[in-house]
């Protein structure tokens, strides 16, 4: 009943490149149409005004003060919040026309369409929310509701999938589509004239302006009409000095010319990365401790998921020799300079230096703003076990600077305010982080007129634009923790699934083992350099097979007979057991490199392996037996992708490209193979087209657009009119009723 009360909803403020949060867990809908309001006024400042006003300095520092009264706001708040949790798709709305397949700019549009018909539908319980995204041709859908923290619930998230495709294909013209692919193949590709890539309703030809983006592959019309994300990408631009450029690797494929270039040229714009499409799901936690734990264990598992979900095989047309999209939205956002990017040879740093800038533009940045983790959050020495003993306690301590053995700048201006203001070590590192960066936005009339007690602008504006593997996400000012959203992790690294049952899958598995690791006190963590090492083999082909990733070896803590209730806890204990070889000689390595089919599956007798601790954490609560089914069928698929017995949606499109008679072996995918690809992934979506390598025995229900929306029973009179006439007479006599004479609906698939 709890659950039920409860909704998603969409926050607002601030709207940035991935588009809006949907996993958010607010409540009141009376502020979410509020906030929705705020994306129709306001005007955001140039990055000219915007440094000259030295306001990126301003917003830097009341953003930190925020976050501390926030903090201190949370800390009054005695919390025990239940789970619950959402998932975000992202779509990209694509034309087909004459055999060829164009982005269509009508997202904008389809996001209003349907946000009106899910309020005249407020009604039913299951929904969704429909949200604008980077891209015109985008459109994100979530949940109306959040998911419980119920087996039963577990079924839900295929359903609501399966209706949100359902609804956004009914608001589909004749010739577009809407694949979940993570990127259209032939984004930023030319054919017979420069237009040729993107579709528009408008009757006028829409002009290659790039004003905005300056990109030579790239117009503006690409770009969500909203300023904001305008801003951001001339922003983004300016603050590097020097357009975005993404390299990704080329295939060399049988007869791929060994003069062609190493790397796939002209991935200039913003659109490439924030065009991509991934699915994230975000979890309630009980309290903020919990949700800190979570962030971290699950940043160890992102390099994998990544794997397992590859997806974005094909970029500007050309097969490239990776299989995700996370290096290219890394490129696609950063803004450091050529100083913080270590690139400026013996040029003098002074002669770069800008005081108005975060760490005076000059400070060296390792990572783009999207990238895997910096930091860990959760602090053990808070805990009252430790801090009855000093020795634990200062092992610890070296045990976790070993962990954070990556390269993780700070702003130390942050670090000391929060630091006396009482935030503890680790999650001060964390933030200060976080406040390297410069704020990429700003909004006139949105600035000193903020209030730093009971508003948290400042604070989003940094954590937001931000894009790590996984986001940690406070509750908001003021709340009651009765009927408010609580401390949230996001889990951002997976991509987009060909069909509503993968996707359904790896959410549903992703949950499963957050709660494993809870419910078995599981320790995941690494070194920072040997996740930032994972990560990097994430993306490469084919890794969900053939790459190896570090983990640890002995995730559980050793059973022990003579431990008591009052014993800590994984919360005690989490990062006290020594974890690095120099320290523990005697015994056997804490991290080995292992497969995905060794993570999920087992190793040995030494690591259980995720799917066996899930189906042991699933007997545990006494899942019930039709909940187990769909459930079983979820995690068996994740095996099966892990044991290469099914192929990635990486694989598959590249076996798809290779297998097509119009492929010449030499890395190009020409329009004509786009196009099959495009309608293909779609078909396979809707359940028309049978894919057994990606699904093994599972089938698809089709999905149709027809009963996508409730039909009122209407009590308007029918006008008296030959039309009425005709309509009586159709159906009169006739006996028995054999179904509407002309298009009969099919029933619904719900």
């Amino acid at each position: 009943q709890q659950a039920e009360k409860m909704r998603i909803e969409l926050v607002l403020w601030p709207i940035l490149a991935e588009g809006f949060i949907g996993s958010n867990l607010k409540f009141d809908h009376q502020r979410s149409r509020e906030a929705r309001a705020i994306l129709t006024i306001g005007e955001p400042l140039t990055w000219e005004e915007a440094v000259e006003s030295e306001v990126l300095q301003y917003v830097r520092e009341h953003g930190v003060l925020q976050f501390i009264n926030l903090w201190k706001d949370c800390c009054t708040l005695r919390r025990n919040d239940e789970l619950l949790w959402g998932d975000e798709l992202e779509y990209a709305i694509l034309q087909r026309s004459n055999g060829k397949t164009k982005i269509s700019l009508r997202g904008p549009k389809i996001v209003d369409e349907l946000t009106q018909q899910e309020n005249q539908h407020s009604h039913r319980f299951e929904g969704c929310q429909w949200h604008p995204e980077y891209g015109s041709w985008m459109v994100e859908g979530t949940p109306a509701r959040p998911y419980s923290g119920y087996a039963a619930d577990l079924c839900r998230v295929e359903r609501n999938m399966r209706l949100r495709r359902k609804r956004l294909v009914s608001a589909l013209k004749s010739d577009e589509i809407c694949p979940t692919m993570v990127n259209f193949p032939g984004l930023g590709t030319f054919g017979e004239s420069e237009e040729a890539f993107w579709y528009s309703e408008s009757s006028k030809a829409l002009e290659f302006s790039n004003n905005i983006t300056k990109s030579e592959t790239m117009p503006d019309c690409v770009i969500n009409p909203h300023p904001r994300f305008a801003a951001l990408t001339a922003n983004i631009r300016k603050r590097r000095g020097s357009k975005v450029e993404a390299r990704p690797p080329r295939f060399f494929d049988l007869k791929t010319p060994k003069s062609a270039s190493q790397y796939i040229q002209g991935l200039d714009a913003m659109a490439y990365g924030m065009g991509s499409c991934c699915l994230q799901v975000t979890f309630q936690a009980r309290d903020a401790r919990e949700a800190r734990y979570m962030y971290d264990q699950l940043a160890a598992l992102s390099p994998v998921m990544l794997a397992l979900t590859a997806g974005s095989p094909i970029w500007r047309g050309v097969l490239a020799d990776i299989d995700t999209r996370w290096d290219i939205i890394a490129a696609s956002v950063d803004d450091r300079t050529p100083a913080e990017r270590g690139i400026l040879g013996d040029i003098d740093l002074d002669h770069v230096r800008d005081h108005r800038l975060a760490g005076q533009g000059i400070r060296h940045l390792p990572r783009s703003r999207y990238s895997s983790i910096s930091h860990y959050t959760f602090d053990c020495s808070g805990d009252v076990f430790l801090k009855e003993d000093k020795e634990k306690l200062d092992l610890l301590q070296e045990h976790v600077k070993l962990l954070s053995d990556g390269p993780a700048p700070i702003d130390d201006g942050a670090l000391r305010t929060l630091l006396q203001a009482g935030i503890d070590p680790a999650l001060a590192m964390h933030i200060s982080n976080l406040f390297t960066r410069d704020p990429l936005v700003v909004f006139r009339g949105r600035i000193q007129e903020i209030n730093d007690a009971t508003e948290t602008d400042h604070f989003d504006n940094l954590q937001s634009t931000n894009w790590n593997t996984v986001r940690l996400k406070p509750p908001p000012f003021k709340t009651n923790a009765t009927t408010s959203p609580g401390w949230r992790t996001e889990f951002r690294p997976m991509e987009i699934q060909l069909t509503d049952f993968e996707n359904a899958a790896f959410a549903v598995f992703s949950l499963l083992i957050s709660r494993v690791v809870l419910a078995f006190d599981l320790n995941l963590y690494l070194p920072i350099s040997r996740l930032d090492a994972n990560m990097r083999r994430a993306v490469r082909r084919d890794a969900a097979t053939k790459a190896k990733f570090w983990f640890r070896s002995h995730v559980a803590p050793d059973d022990d007979d003579s431990a008591t209730k009052d014993s800590p806890s994984f919360y005690d204990e989490c990062c006290a057991n020594p974890f690095d070889e120099e320290i523990q000689k005697d015994g056997p390595p804490l991290f080995e490199e292992m497969t995905c089919a060794e993570i999920i599956d087992g190793k040995g007798s030494y690591f259980p392996g995720l799917a066996p601790l899930a189906y042991a954490y699933l007997e545990h609560i006494g899942c019930d037996r039709d909940s187990l089914k769909t459930i079983t069928r979820y995690i068996e698929h994740v095996r099966r992708r892990a044991r290469g017995e099914l192929k990635t949606p990486a694989r598959w499109i590249r076996d798809f490209v290779r297998d097509h008679p119009d492929y010449k072996f030499d890395s190009n995918v020409p329009d004509s193979i786009i196009s099959d690809l495009c309608q293909a992934c779609h078909d396979i979506g809707l359940g028309t087209r049978l894919a057994p390598d990606l699904l093994g025995d599972v089938t698809i229900r089709p999905i149709t657009p027809d009963g996508a929306w409730d039909i009122q029973l209407s009590s308007i009179a029918i006008p008296k009119n030959p039309q009425r006439a005709a309509l009586i007479e159709r159906y009169t006599r006739r006996q028995p009723f054999q179904g509407f004479i002309e298009h009969p609906p099919p029933p619904p698939d719900f």
